[in-house]
């Protein structure tokens, strides 16, 4: 499959099992690529090779859905590099499956200014394989004090407003940058945890952190935030997504806030779907991650919550840490797990455990991050970028941190068995990566 790497013009697809979240579409056909974009699609181009094809790609009828888009991705660039670059998470992605990813403020300096939005924006174009949506900081310094100018920076190119993993305390701080987006019509994606409930902490709450002698946090924490931040919303109208929340307090919170009609989305990163807080075995610290892992009652919570459609995306919660910061006693070792290259799989465990269906999966990873995020992309419809991603869902694999692409490798999943992965990823009609 290499042969592919790095062509552009025409490209045609057969032989594929085509899923479009977008549209609905899951049937047998075949795609064509032209310029990078999407020409045409469907059942009637399954296996009709056209002279003008000058490359034609055999899917083995291997699914082709839309690329993936990961809403919640740390890197350390610019500041911490040796962490992450864009360049090295855009690896990482690729190799997942992931063509767009939209990443995080917190880097040194903060993403707080337009120039700095800017200068991800041109970074990114000059060394990513993938697209780089930035978000960035809803306030000054991620202080929690004082909000960014929202308009200047929506114009710069942010395509959401965050703390990343910090909640902002003050509730008037809150509402008023509600408010403010508000007028814009800004995205404004929050951290659901309360931060004097969880300062110092290393787990959830309960018996098994009780016997391990770890300082926890009830899992309330997060429960309390997700209910005073709808209650905002529902005071100033503001678009709100949470980017992760992972309890089944949270869930029915922002269910009944969906259900009286209020603009709330949220997500659920990849990890909070698989792993309880038993994982962490003895503490094994690539398994401490913010918000911690909760209990097997929440963790099921997850699942039926991406079952049913009140979590709207799968995100990878993407943390990049240096080996230094990880091996350390629990308490002390830092949060965080990469997971773009693991993404994929671990939420077609939901599909092999029987929950949930393919499509769905994918709409939880293509069109509604898209339609979330307000960006172009997350669909195989005509005339769209042809940001793509070649899987087979049934591919066994046993993960070994070596092989991954990201700088660092602190997996919450190494050793773990997975089925299904991505095979071939394209970015506007170029092969970016191919097993």
């Amino acid at each position: 499959m290499n042969g592919h790497l790095g062509k552009t013009g025409r490209i045609a697809f057969r032989n594929a099992r085509l899923i479009d979240p977008a549209s609905g579409l899951d049937a047998k056909g075949g795609l064509l690529v032209e310029n990078g974009k999407i020409a045409d699609i469907g059942p009637r181009l399954f296996n009709d090779a056209d002279k003008n094809d000058p490359e034609i790609i055999d899917c083995r009828g291997l699914i082709l859905a839309p690329g993936l888009i990961d809403c919640r991705v740390f890197t350390g660039e610019p500041g911490s590099e040796h962490r992450e670059s864009l360049q090295s998470a855009s690896e990482a992605a690729a190799a997942g499956g992931v063509t767009t990813i939209v990443t995080m403020p917190n880097t040194d300096p903060v993403i707080d200014e337009p120039s700095l939005v800017d200068f991800i924006k041109r970074r990114a174009a000059a060394t990513a394989k993938v697209r780089v949506a930035p978000m960035a900081a809803l306030t000054h310094r991620l202080a929690g004090e004082t909000m960014t100018e929202i308009g200047l920076l929506m114009e710069a190119g942010a395509v959401a407003f965050t703390d990343g993993d910090r909640t902002v305390a003050n509730a008037r701080v809150m509402r008023r940058a509600l408010s403010y987006a508000a007028t814009f019509g800004a995205l404004v994606v929050g951290h659901a945890e309360d931060p004097d409930l969880s300062d110092g902490t290393a787990m959830t709450e309960g018996e098994f952190a009780t016997r391990l002698g770890l300082p926890a946090a009830p899992a309330l924490a997060e429960a309390i935030i997700v209910e005073r931040d709808i209650r905002l919303v529902e005071l100033t109208g503001a678009r709100y997504h949470f980017g992760q929340i992972s309890t089944r307090a949270a869930l029915e919170s922002i269910a009944s806030a969906k259900a009286r009609g209020l603009p709330i989305t949220c997500g659920v990163a990849a990890h909070h779907l698989m792993l309880n807080e038993l994982d962490v075995g003895s503490y094994y610290t690539f398994r401490k991650v913010k918000p911690p892992l909760r209990s097997e009652a929440d963790r099921a919570a997850m699942v039926e919550g991406v079952a049913n459609g009140v979590i709207d995306v799968i995100v990878s919660s993407h943390e990049p840490q240096g080996a230094d910061t990880k091996r350390q006693p629990f308490a002390a070792a830092a949060f965080g797990s990469v997971g773009l290259e693991t993404l994929l799989p671990a939420a077609l465990s939901l599909h092999h455990d029987g929950d949930v269906s393919i499509s769905h999966i994918l709409k939880a990873l293509t069109s509604a991050p898209a339609r979330i995020m307000g960006l172009n992309a997350g669909t195989l419809a005509r005339g769209a970028q042809a940001d793509l991603v070649l899987l087979d869902a049934g591919e066994p694999f046993v993960l070994d941190e070596r092989e991954l692409h990201s700088r660092a490798h602190n997996t919450a999943f190494e050793g773990r068995k997975f089925q299904g992965r991505a095979q071939m990823t394209f970015v506007g009609g170029t092969c970016v990566f191919a097993r």
